[in-house]
């Protein structure tokens, strides 16, 4: 399937986004906050980059415009994962360049389906 990159600074729900995306047959690759996420996103390529909005260091609307403002990783596509569902935050989100903005809690199978079809649309 396809290499999805995970930034999320809360380990269990870093660990539970994981699993499900393993279980729908992907690679992951995570970190824990967002200046990690620019570090290793570069390294690892991915396919899709998905970004929770509030992370140590820097937050997940940094870490996209800045994904957004490099030549090399621009046309990756970033969807954000947050709790975090007020319309302001969404837009932030969605004018930093993601495609998609998504809620937690999240239905594993419906989170998987969300993001296959992200990637059909990239193909």
């Amino acid at each position: 399937m396809a290499r999805i990159f995970i930034a999320e600074d809360e380990p269990d729900i870093r660990e539970l986004i994981e699993f499900t995306l393993r279980y729908g047959g992907h690679e992951v690759h995570s970190v824990s906050n967002g200046e990690e996420a620019l570090l290793e996103v570069k390294k690892y390529k991915p396919d899709l980059i998905l970004l929770d909005v509030r992370m140590p260091v820097m937050d997940g609307i940094e870490v996209c415009k800045r994904i957004k403002a490099d030549q090399d990783l621009k046309n990756i596509p970033v969807v954000f994962l947050s709790a975090k569902g007020q319309t302001n935050e969404i837009n932030a989100g969605l004018g930093a360049g993601a495609v998609e903005y998504l809620l937690k809690p999240f239905a594993p199978e419906e989170l998987n389906k969300r993001l296959r079809e992200i990637l059909e649309r990239k193909a």
